[in-house]
């Protein structure tokens, strides 16, 4: 009789041939035959139920280790440079091994998210467990899901939170990743769907409780890929980092520069002062902090900075795009302490018009760290202790530059947008404890001017010198666009200039006529809607809103890479030096040559972080109002589609959908001529800007999604109709001609009658 070997035996030998492992090769390895296979299949059976041997495809794995050959997916290149991967078949109850990838100079040019097919070889004494050999390129990146796992016998399914996802999909148990039911999951596509049944699914992170406070920016982050963890080399290089000497620099610490922010600003990048002259005139100075003092060129700083684009923002918390140690400390102006700065003088002359401009690369010093509330106090007259010194000193040369400003700003007629910023407060423990909006005072739009006007000097400095930079760019609204906006207007009972070259003057006119109506928000926000979205560019295409020829961000390199970059040509362009350690800390050859990529690259993060923030300003408005479904709320229509209507709620400016089925009792037809819903059997018309009633009849947090139904409209509850729609002729069956030229007649016979 054949000696049957132990489980440990097996184990062993498994770990030692890894790529022959199958039944066969372990019955043919020990001398296994007839009827001992039954035997030895039992032990195997064993050792799988135990978790010590894992059976893929008839062959057995110890699920500690990697396969010898398995599928990676590369990840972003750490502090060092070295490109790291995460393996895909990882099963382990262990945490998951480090992976080395070290390309080979015949290896393709390969980055994060590639995924390739490697063969595994064991690193003994380094921080990592495997080193990976290239085989060849696998498929590229499939779809990610983020969703709430459900368990099921056979494995489970993921719902997806995305407002628009309307397909579940399925997961196999071995593709559980041991989630739980109820868990948030990141999960990402494991085949086509079939011809019946999900799409499969693969869970590739697990996120925990959905319905903690503290996960409703933490699915925005995930959801949206941003980065929210700095690499250790990142942190090491921020933290080693020392204040910057006078060396090379003007010595501006005599100025009376203050920094004015909102009171719970993380951050303060930029400081101001100003100096009335005897003609009337002013002179300004807006000091920037010097990160490019810090973040040098291709530094792991600079890749990491350039990788983020930018710093988001979330009621809770700032995934920044620098270290701490240089946001919030070397790179802050704080009040007292010696900062280095990129400052730019400007004179005004009477009519508020800047005469000149010129930049220093200085050290400065801040005579105070104020909040906008304090300082429009002081200038109304009623300063606190803080404040009280700095009247004649800081707080009347500003708001007499800003008055010089506000008179260039009418002759200029930039869009005067005025749309008030919600203010999510939270508690403690991270839940929603009010929704207001935020007062706007003069002290904003005198900050706003400031750093306006410190924008065109940069812009036009790097211009006139001919050097390489980003323009802010912000085109011409689409013609469409602006012909929906008319239409809006005229429902709102406005009129918007027709058949002339738009200027940001017929718009400002519009806004004029709406101020301080019921549709002032509505027009407000229509307008913007209207607008392109800006983005950076290496060309100057001007900026239509800002009405500027030319025009660059300079004003916040802590949270913006185009500000460093454009801080970067103005060291260069300056010959200000190569600063600390004579290491060269202008605008490089690398930066010049990928401007265009950078543009393209940090235009795409702006808009990233622009939709994580709107999404869990959704989702924290939604669980706000969760506790008051069935409540009646009033608000207005704020957009018309083909499945219902869009309303602003009064009280916290939350949008939520009324769909068709919640509006009356007959059938609404979409008429896109007109954007209104029509009536079929009375000829009642919804359009934007009617006031309405409205029941919340559901609030689900974790999409963000708010359901609502109709009860009144412009204070009239709906006419009942004849419900055509179930008798008769059915609308949804009849041409689209006939169906519309059939409610424009029940619309007349409504207004006849």
């Amino acid at each position: 009789m054949t000696q049957i070997p132990s489980k440990q035996q097996i184990m062993d030998w498994v770990a030692d041939h890894p790529d022959a492992n199958s039944k066969r090769d372990i019955a043919k390895a020990f001398g296994i035959k007839g009827a001992d296979r039954i035997e030895l299949k039992r032990l195997l059976k064993e050792l799988e139920a135990d978790g010590q041997l894992e059976r893929r495809r008839r062959h057995y794995l110890d699920p500690e280790k990697l396969p010898s050959v398995t599928v990676l997916e590369l990840l972003a290149p750490d502090g060092s440079g070295d490109l790291f991967a995460r393996p895909l078949q990882w099963r382990g109850d262990g945490p998951m091994p480090r992976v080395l990838y070290t390309p080979r100079k015949s290896d393709p040019a390969l980055g994060q998210g590639d995924r390739i097919l490697a063969r595994m070889v064991e690193a003994h004494g380094e921080d990592y467990q495997y080193e990976a050999r290239f085989m060849r390129r696998v498929l590229a990146q499939p779809n990610r899901i983020l969703g709430i796992f459900r368990k099921e016998t056979e494995g489970g399914r993921i719902v997806p939170i995305d407002k628009g996802a309307d397909k579940e999909w399925r997961v196999r148990a071995d593709d559980a990743l041991g989630a739980q039911s109820g868990e948030l999951v990141q999960a990402e596509q494991a085949g086509p769907k079939g011809r019946m049944g999900l799409p499969l699914a693969r869970v590739v992170e697990r996120l925990g409780d959905p319905s903690a406070p503290r996960s409703v920016s933490l699915i925005a982050i995930h959801q949206h890929g941003i980065p929210d963890e700095f690499p250790g080399k990142v942190t090491d290089e921020a933290e080693a980092q020392k204040p910057a000497s006078m060396k090379g620099r003007d010595d501006l610490r005599d100025l009376h520069l203050v920094t004015i922010d909102p009171a719970d600003a993380r951050d303060h990048d930029d400081a101001v002062a100003a100096e009335i002259e005897q003609d009337g005139g002013a002179v300004i100075w807006v000091a920037i902090a010097d990160v490019a003092h810090y973040v040098r060129p291709g530094s792991s700083l600079d890749r990491e900075a350039w990788k983020r684009g930018n710093s988001t923002y979330f009621p809770d918390r700032v995934v920044p795009m620098l270290p701490e140690a240089l946001s919030a400390d070397l790179c802050s102006l704080h009040e007292g302490e010696d900062r280095a700065v990129i400052a730019v003088r400007m004179r005004l002359d009477a009519e508020g018009n800047k005469v000149s401009h010129n930049f220093h690369r200085g050290l400065m010093n801040s005579r105070a760290s104020l909040s906008f509330e304090q300082a429009q106090a002081a200038a109304d007259g009623n300063p606190d202790d803080q404040t009280a010194p700095l009247i004649d000193t800081v707080i009347k040369p500003l708001w007499h530059a800003y008055g010089l400003l506000k008179d260039a700003r009418k002759r200029r007629q930039p869009l005067d947008l005025d749309l008030p910023e919600r203010r999510i407060e939270l508690t403690a423990d991270g839940r929603v404890k009010s929704v207001n909006f935020r007062e706007r005072f003069d002290a904003h739009r005198l900050i706003e001017e400031f750093m306006v006007l410190a924008n065109v000097a940069a812009a036009e400095e790097l211009s006139r010198r001919q050097r390489p930079l980003l323009f802010r760019v912000h085109e011409e609204p689409a013609l469409d666009k602006i012909d929906a906006l008319r239409e809006v207007a005229q429902a709102s009972g406005f009129t918007l200039a027709k058949g002339q070259v738009l200027q940001t003057g017929h718009l400002n006119k519009l806004l004029a006529q709406a101020e301080g109506t019921d549709f002032d928000e509505l027009i407000n926000i229509t307008t913007l809607r209207s607008m392109t979205q800006a983005y950076y560019h290496p060309e100057n295409f001007g900026h239509f809103g800002l009405a500027l020829k030319s025009y660059a961000h300079f004003t916040s390199p802590i949270r913006r890479y185009s500000d460093l970059i454009v801080h970067r040509a103005l060291i260069t362009a300056h010959g200000w030096g190569g600063g600390r350690d004579g290491k060269p800390d202008g605008l490089s050859p690398d930066d010049i040559e990928q401007l265009s990529e950078t543009a393209t690259h940090i235009s795409e993060t702006e808009r990233r972080s622009m939709a994580a923030e709107r999404d869990t300003t959704d989702r924290y408005l939604a669980a706000y109002l969760a506790d008051r479904v069935g409540t009646e709320m009033t608000g207005r229509i704020s957009g018309i589609q083909r499945f219902g209507a869009f309303v602003k709620l009064d009280e916290t400016g939350a949008d939520g959908l009324l769909p068709l089925r919640e509006v009356g009792h007959e059938y609404f037809h979409f008429d896109p001529d007109t954007q209104t819903l029509l009536g079929a059997d009375t000829g009642t018309e919804i359009s934007v800007g009617q006031r309405v009633t409205v029941r919340l009849t559901e609030a689900v947090p974790v999409t963000g999604g708010l359901t609502l139904e109709l009860l009144e409209l412009e204070g009239k509850a709906l006419p009942r109709g004849t419900a055509k729609g179930k008798r008769g002729r059915n609308p949804r069956r009849m041409t689209t001609q006939s169906r519309l030229a059939e409610v424009k007649r029940a619309r007349k016979r409504r207004r006849k009658g």
